[in-house]
């Protein structure tokens, strides 16, 4: 464990999450080759596993391509809650989509915990499932309103829920409403066993291959960064935001939101359930068993990425929280996730288009991903396999309603033209070699804006902030030592490697010469 150092009222000095720090997954080489298969899967994350596992196991050829290593993006970075309590959902996806729609949502949800929760009882696997009542609460009267609303589409829907005026927490609220027999468990424990099963059956696994560009036809192609190439029947794009995008402007229709969590020893018993906050600024918990002792996750402070205020002021938050509702003893670790919202906060599952439809895409879980991402794959696969779910045109990637997805639209784009420009004007004069270990800002270097961070052994690391999306200019994240931009999500290393996506490519870097070259020239230094 990286965190060696930490106590009461003290937060670990980097970020780990609990999930990759408890697992030992196998290593998978690089692809060096040309390959055929009946599907390729890019991305190895819930999605992409499960969706191999599914497909596996009915004797399809499958390989995963993975930009990085498995289960290191979002799926290692998750709550892990699995549920079908997202928030307030369902009253808005009745009044946007009808009720037949919302209650479809529900069951795709519902049918992905049965299926998670059946996969662990029949392979036995061993990842502290539990089963576990979901509590959505509201500590204002606006947001009671809001609950009871939520309350009567719960009713209107058959979902079984009940609206309460208190929760087993030391926290005052006007009321609750609880969704039964909902759970959490621990991701990667899980998805190892998957793992496991995929390449017993005879499926690829490659990490270190980033997917860049698909040629279209009958049997398209995954292109990869260092040149290989994998032809198959058909492509699933399971990367978090779609590694290839066609013509579904998918940049345009979704935004990028960061949440933060910690994972804390309580002074005091947590009474089982989880829990979710209605309103601003989201608190979320749930328990979780650390080395044998039962901890927390404390999990909120929700914000656009590359937008707010410094990155560890949301852990500070989060703990002051904790502190308050619990006392807490330790806090052995820290983390933050990255999920996308669509403009109608329904997943994109399915064809990329219509005239593509043997290249799929699973995108958009808003934080969901245990059961929106397993609920995606097992649409994948009936897809695959030609056979129909009643659940395609809920997901239907080409879906359009005009009320929210337009007026989201032009919010969400004239959120990224404003960051655009004002990244473009931003001014500053702060000089690099002021910069103590540990810390990065945005500097100038003969009047052009460049990222700067100084490692803990004193090294500087320059880097150009124009992210290689569509350019906007990238901030500083402070609490994950990462650059993060502001216009679609992409976000890079302290070295300028790409994070995570839409982005492709990394950001210009400078070598030690450029960097004393650049330094001496600037007049003003």
């Amino acid at each position: 464990m990286t965190n060696k150092n930490y106590g009461e009222g003290k937060l670990p000095e980097f970020p780990e999450s609990f999930w990759t720090d408890s697992t030992e997954l196998p290593n998978f080489p690089r692809l060096d080759q040309d390959i055929h298969v009946d599907a390729v899967i890019v991305g190895g994350g819930i999605t992409g596993i499960t969706s191999a596992y599914l497909l596996a196991n009915k004797g399809l050829k499958v390989a995963i391509l993975e930009a990085d290593k498995l289960l290191n993006g979002t799926t290692g970075h998750t709550t892990a809650k699995i549920t079908a309590q997202h928030d307030l959902i369902y009253d808005e996806l009745i009044t946007s989509m009808g009720s037949s729609k919302a209650r479809l949502y529900y069951e795709a949800n519902i049918e992905a915990l049965e299926f998670i929760k059946k996969t662990i009882e029949r392979d036995h696997i061993d990842c502290d499932f539990s089963t576990q009542d979901a509590y959505m609460y509201a500590a204002t009267e606006e947001y009671a309103q809001k609950i009871e609303k939520e309350a009567k589409a719960y009713e209107k829907l058959h979902i079984d829920g009940k609206l309460v005026d208190a929760i087993p927490l030391n926290i005052t609220v006007r009321n609750a409403l609880i969704m039964r027999d909902q759970a959490q468990f621990h991701p990667l424990k899980y998805l190892q066993r998957l793992v496991q099963n995929i390449t017993e059956k005879g499926g690829l696994i490659f990490e270190n291959t980033v997917a860049v560009n698909v040629e279209t036809g009958k049997q398209p192609t995954v292109l990869t960064r260092d040149g290989g190439r994998v032809t198959a029947n058909h492509v699933l794009a399971c990367s978090h935001f779609p590694f290839y995008e066609g013509l579904g402007l998918y940049s345009a229709r979704m935004y990028a939101e960061r949440s933060y969590v910690l994972a804390a020893k309580p002074k005091s018993k947590f009474p089982g359930g989880i829990y979710i906050n209605a309103g601003k600024p989201t608190r979320s918990l749930r328990s979780v068993t650390v080395n044998g002792e039962e901890m927390i996750l404390i999990v909120g402070e929700n914000h656009k990425t590359g937008q707010g205020i410094d990155t560890m002021k949301h852990y500070e938050a989060l703990e002051v929280f904790g502190q308050e509702i619990f006392g807490l003893e330790t806090i052995p670790y820290r983390w933050s996730a990255q999920d996308l919202t669509t403009l109608d906060k329904v997943p994109y599952i399915g064809a990329i288009t219509s005239d593509q439809p043997n290249i799929l895409i699973a995108t958009g879980y808003r934080k969901w991903g245990m059961s929106n991402g397993t609920a995606a794959a097992l649409l994948l696969c009936d897809t695959v396999l030609g056979e129909k779910s009643k659940f395609q045109k809920l997901y239907t990637p080409s879906r359009f309603y005009a009320n929210p997805s337009l007026k989201s639209f032009f919010v969400e784009n004239a959120n990224v033209v404003s960051h655009l420009i004002k990244g473009k004007l931003e001014i500053t004069n702060l000089n690099p070699n002021m910069l103590p270990n540990d810390e990065g800002a945005v500097i100038s270097i003969n009047g052009e804006r460049k990222g700067a961070y100084r490692d803990t052994e004193g090294k500087l690391h320059i880097v150009d902030t124009t992210c290689t999306h569509i350019g906007c200019e990238v901030e500083w994240n402070s609490g994950d030592r990462s650059w993060d931009c502001p216009c679609h999500g992409s976000r890079f290393s302290y070295t300028g490697d790409v994070i995570e996506g839409p982005a492709e490519k990394p950001l210009q870097k400078y070598d030690y010469k450029m960097i004393d070259n650049l330094l001496s020239e600037d007049s003003g230094y």
